[in-house]
C-alpha cells in the first residue's frame, strides 16, 4: 500500500498527527477533505499535514514516514498566496513526487502580466495590458483603450475583484491602482475589458492532454449597464448568485467550430506555461468570435463541485478516478 502524505493550508499552526475532524465537518475545508476521501478510497494510507507558518513540521513528517506521494493542496503559507511556488520548489528538492503544478509554473501563471507576455509571445490572444507597480507613476498608456480592468497582479480567485474594478477613464484608473496599492499592498495590472462570453476550459496531462468538457458563467439577471466580470463576489458569494441569476453551465454544442477553437488555444496555452498535471483557463469569446485568454490558473480547486471536476464527470471521469489519475500523472513524471 502506498503511502500518501495529504500536505495543505491552514490558518493556525498545528503539530504532527493532528487528525482535522472537526475542520473536515466545515464548508471551508470541504476539498481537503473530499480528496482525503478520495485517496482513501483509492485504497492509499494518508496521512494529514497542515502549514501555517513553519516548515519543521513538515521536514519531521517526511523523515518519520517516508510517504510515497504528496497531493499537494498548499495555496498560501504564512498568508502569503505567491509563496504557493517555494513549497513547490521544496518538495522538488526534498525529491519527492507531488501533484499539481511545478514551482516554475506557480511563478509563471502566479503573475498576470508575465503569463500574458508569454502568452502572446506563443500568438495566444490576450487582452491588451499593462503593469503598475507601487512607488511608480500610474498613468494611462496609449496602446490601452477604456473600458478597463484593474486586478491585483499576484491574487488568485478574483480576489481584489469588483465591479469598481471596472473603470473608464484615467482618474478611475488612477483611483482603483491606487487602491490596490494601499489597501492589497499589491502591484496591479490593468486589461482591457473583452466584452462577450465567459469560459472555463479544464486540462488534465503531462504530455498527452486532455480538454474536459468546457463551462461557461451565465451572468442571468445582470442588467445592460453592469459589466459581466467574474468577480470575487459573482463566484464565491453565493446568495449574491442567487440573486443575480448567476450560474455556471455546460452550454451545449457551441457554434462555427468555436469549441475545437477554444480546446485548440487552451492546449497552446498549457504547453507555453509548461502546465503539467491539471489547469484550468478562463476564456473570453467576444462577438467576433475572437478568443482570449484572461486567466491561467496552475492548481485551481478541486472540490468536486468546482469547475474541474464537474467537467471532469461530464467526461465520464468520476470523482474518485480524477484524484486517481492525478496521482498517477505526478508518480509517472517523477
Amino acid at each position: 500500500m502506498k503511502r500518501a502524505l495529504l500536505l495543505f493550508d491552514t490558518p493556525v499552526f498545528h503539530p504532527r498527527g493532528y487528525e482535522y475532524k472537526q475542520e473536515f465537518r466545515e464548508d471551508d475545508w470541504m476539498t481537503e477533505d473530499e480528496v482525503y476521501r478520495a485517496l482513501k478510497q483509492c485504497g492509499y494510507e494518508v496521512r494529514l499535514l497542515g502549514l501555517h507558518d513553519d516548515l519543521s513540521v513538515l521536514f519531521e513528517e517526511i523523515d518519520h514516514t517516508s510517504p510515497d506521494f504528496i497531493f499537494n493542496l498548499t495555496e498560501v503559507f504564512r498568508q502569503k498566496t505567491h509563496y504557493d511556488k517555494h513549497v513547490a520548489a521544496l518538495l522538488e528538492m526534498l525529491e519527492i513526487p507531488y501533484t499539481g503544478a511545478s514551482a516554475e509554473c506557480l511563478f509563471l501563471c502566479g503573475d498576470k502580466g508575465l503569463t500574458k507576455k508569454i502568452l502572446r509571445f506563443h500568438r495566444i490572444q490576450v487582452p491588451r495590458f499593462y503593469v503598475f507597480y507601487r512607488n511608480q507613476r500610474v498613468w494611462l498608456p496609449k496602446r490601452l483603450r477604456m473600458p478597463l480592468i484593474v486586478k491585483p497582479l499576484q491574487e488568485e480567485a478574483s480576489r481584489g475583484i469588483s465591479q469598481a474594478s471596472l473603470v473608464e477613464d484615467e482618474q478611475a484608473l488612477i483611483e482603483r491602482v491606487r487602491f490596490l496599492h494601499d489597501h492589497y499592498h499589491a502591484d496591479a495590472i490593468a486589461e482591457e475589458y473583452i466584452d462577450g462570453r465567459e469560459f472555463y476550459v479544464s486540462i488534465l496531462g503531462n504530455r498527452r492532454l486532455q480538454v474536459l468538457p468546457v463551462r461557461e458563467m451565465k451572468f442571468g439577471q445582470i442588467h445592460d449597464d453592469e459589466p459581466r466580470i467574474a468577480t470575487y463576489k459573482a463566484k464565491w458569494d453565493y446568495e449574491y448568485r442567487e440573486r443575480k441569476g448567476i450560474k455556471n453551465v455546460f452550454p451545449g454544442k457551441l457554434p462555427n467550430g468555436l469549441q475545437e477553437r477554444i480546446e485548440e488555444t487552451c492546449k497552446r496555452a498549457y504547453r507555453a506555461l509548461n502546465m503539467q498535471c491539471y489547469a484550468r483557463f478562463d476564456v473570453r469569446v467576444n462577438a467576433q468570435g475572437r478568443i482570449y485568454v484572461l486567466e491561467a490558473n496552475a492548481n485551481p480547486c478541486l472540490s468536486r463541485y468546482d469547475e474541474l471536476a464537474e467537467s471532469a464527470v461530464k467526461a465520464d471521469i468520476p470523482y474518485v478516478k480524477l484524484i486517481q489519475r492525478i496521482v498517477r500523472m505526478a508518480l509517472k513524471r517523477t
